[in-house]
């Protein structure tokens, strides 16, 4: 793809020896930072855990939280009988969820997974690969890929592959503040965000001016493929190509890019939702997904309103404010109708997210709370700003965007694409501001637009203006001169520290973990249920293969519903009430970590016992204030009270492991058992 939107890029124009060597350095430059981006990342994994010497079961474990599920199943997919078996127990999966059969498929975006599975079993590469090389050598290899595109965004902004090579100079410097992929190898972002720069390069060039049909063409593919790819790999696509089209409608009420440049984006963000729908069995959360709704209500109102952008100032304002109105009207409309006909609930968490952290709703929901506690959904911590600026990244980067922001608002004629990337940075920096987990998006993207500002024509030119000396060889100077001397003192003070960081070395470390998962693997039957948090069911099912009641995939709104169910181990409840619960989801054992029963991590207010409590009504824990309405709860807390083996717990449950992290204790099946076996969860669906 890269090499297709190369050809793209510079197909136009006199080709001299001059032009094909300078290009030549510049692709060269690229694609070495790209691989020194990845082998950076790969080593500090490595260096982080001692990975090559480490047992596979510490491995698997290394793959925390919700990155081991996903992990899963690219390990099911190689243990498979045959691939067509595989892809057809990820169909029929009813070990994910007890009780319940789902297509993974369709729930979760793991595709990526079976392509690798499929991959590693048809390529002759067994013999001198380990199946979980090959697995995160791909993710870190995505990291070489990013960067490149990353270079190319910003190269085909300022005209200068020196501003590629500043992009990418930094992108490797900000690691803590561009990447999280060393530690969290399987998130979806980490396959997602490449393909995403790879889609925002595509889009710069399709905006460039002079551009020939054919290449309009081939970059508008290449668009699609790169949306395709960002879409069917990341389960919060609707959400950034919202955002991404709310840029493309700003731009089109400043009638910066044309009517035909406006329809061909929206069909192709379109175009590859519609795919993955497709891909993933219809999943009915992408019909239902706000971008969807508005791309057809923005196209819908472009159609039938003429005449949007003529008259004096005041009438076009008028009818810009009436456009957008009727557009934001639309959508919401569609949005609405769409889910009631669908009767889609799954994705509700989310806008009770944003309503609660904005203080537009009720803040004691279970589900909206998680989120809420959570460090990376809060704003963006301003240390981020001090780690940005010790790197010369964050004063080009303010500079070039309030310099851009004036000529916008002035107006002074801006080309589209750096309209584009302008808006891009606005928009996306404004989302990280807001939930910290999003700066991901904008932080890569914020080196490529400060390199652009330091290497491009048109802000040199203003200054140079503006001093009144102006000429070729000045701006060529400057604009040579500037980022070589960034690139320089860059180097020559961070160099050493890098150097210092590759060779830091550690180990990995959680002998308890490990005891647990090993006791699982030898000691409780293959088709046992585990109970338990999220974050360690997903180990569980990865090191063991035991059926679990609730994963971290938090898109499904009765499993959300189950896991609420299920966390009251850490409420306020009685044996026989937590016993007819888990009984009900299926479950034979059940794990309590003492990290949560006693958690310190989170303030009062946001532990999970606190949520629990507040969830259920009851007074929480420790000195501070209680709102009114709650009470005493009649029982004391489960994964507490359970530990003093009690005539009333020793009747439902026995302890059969423990050490100094986790308690797992076995369900017994006396006369609870069929009552419990009768009395199903909340919003129980066998048929997902």
């Amino acid at each position: 793809m890269n090499i297709v939107l190369c050809y793209v890029i510079f197909s136009s124009g006199v080709w001299t020896w001059r032009t094909v060597l300078w290009v030549a350095i510049g692709w060269t430059v690229g694609i070495s930072l790209g691989m020194l981006s990845c082998i950076y990342v790969a080593t500090l994994h490595e260096n982080d855990l001692w990975f090559s010497n480490i047992k596979e079961v510490e491995r698997e474990i290394s793959f925390r939280t919700e990155c081991g599920l996903y992990y899963s199943y690219y390990k099911q997919m190689l243990r498979a009988p045959s691939i067509q078996q595989g892809l057809s127990e990820l169909i029929n999966d009813n070990a994910t969820e007890s009780k319940r059969t789902i297509n993974l498929l369709r729930r979760m975006n793991i595709y990526q997974e079976v392509f690798l599975g499929v991959l590693y079993r048809i390529l002759p590469i067994q013999a001198y690969l380990e199946p979980v090389y090959f697995y995160i050598y791909t993710v870190f290899s995505l990291q070489a890929v990013y960067v490149i595109a990353l270079f190319i965004t910003s190269w085909l902004l300022s005209g200068s592959w020196l501003a590629g090579a500043l992009t990418g100079v930094w992108y490797i410097l900000n690691r803590v503040d561009t990447t999280r992929v060393e530690f969290t190898i399987s998130l979806r972002e980490n396959w997602s965000l490449p393909f995403f720069a790879l889609q925002i390069a595509a889009i710069t060039c399709y905006l460039r001016p002079h551009l020939k049909p054919i290449q309009q063409k081939v970059v508008l593919w290449l668009m699609f493929l790169a949306t395709l790819c960002f879409c069917l790999t990341w389960q919060f696509n609707q959400f950034i190509l919202l955002v991404q089209a709310l840029i493309i409608f700003t731009l089109d009420c400043l009638d910066l890019i044309s009517t035909e440049q406006v329809t061909c984006l929206y069909l192709v963000q379109v175009s590859s939702l519609l795919s993955v729908w497709l891909l993933q069995f219809c999943n009915s959360m992408i019909l239902g997904s706000l971008a969807l709704s508005f791309i057809v209500a923005a196209l819908f109102v472009k159609h039938f309103q003429r005449g949007l952008k003529t008259g004096g100032l005041t009438a076009r304002l008028g009818k810009l404010l009436l456009h957008t109105v009727l557009v934001l009207a639309l959508t919401f409309t569609i949005n609405y109708l769409a889910k009631q006909a669908l009767q889609l609930r799954s994705d509700e968490h989310i806008f009770k997210f944003i309503k609660s952290k904005f203080g537009l709703g009720p803040t004691r929901d279970f589900d909206a709370s998680l989120y809420l506690c959570e460090e990376a959904f809060g704003l963006l911590p301003l240390d981020t700003f001090d780690r940005l600026a010790g790197t010369l990244l964050a004063y080009p980067y303010l500079v070039t965007l309030i310099v851009l922001l004036v000529m916008l608002a002035l107006p002074i004629c801006m080309r589209a694409d750096v309209a584009y990337n302008l808006l891009h940075t606005v928009f996306f920096g404004l989302l990280a501001l807001s939930t910290m987990r999003m700066k991901y998006l904008w932080t890569g993207h914020m080196c490529a637009f400060a390199a652009y500002g330091v290497c491009g024509k048109e802000l040199w030119s203003l200054c140079l203006n503006t001093i009144h000396c102006n000429t070729k060889t000045k701006l060529r100077l400057i604009r040579y001169t500037v980022p070589l001397a960034i690139l320089g003192f860059l180097c020559c003070k961070f160099w050493p520290k890098l150097m210092t960081e590759v060779s830091e070395l550690r180990e990995f470390y959680d002998p308890d973990t490990v005891e647990l998962m090993t006791w699982i693997s030898s000691k409780t039957p293959k088709k046992a249920v585990f109970a338990g948090s999220m974050q360690l069911l997903a180990g569980i099912k990865l090191c063991t293969g035991r059926v679990l009641t609730n994963h971290p995939h938090y898109e499904d709104r009765a499993l959300r519903e189950r896991t609420r169910q299920v966390y009251q181990i850490y409420a306020r409840q009685s044996p026989e009430e937590v016993h007819r619960i888990l009984r009900a989801a299926g479950a034979d054992f059940v794990v309590m970590e003492d990290s949560v029963c006693y958690e310190r991590r989170h303030g009062r207010g946001c532990r999970l016992r606190d949520l629990l409590d507040l969830a259920n009504g009851h007074i929480m824990d420790g000195p501070g204030d209680n709102d009114p309405d709650l009470v005493h709860a009649s029982h004391p807390r489960f994964c507490e009270s359970v530990k003093t083996d009690g005539p009333a717990y020793t009747a439902l449950f026995s302890r059969v492991f423990q050490n100094k992290t986790f308690h797992v204790y076995k369900l017994k099946r006396g006369k609870k058992r069929a009552k419990a076996d009768r009395e199903p969860v909340a919003m129980e669906d066998k048929t997902q």
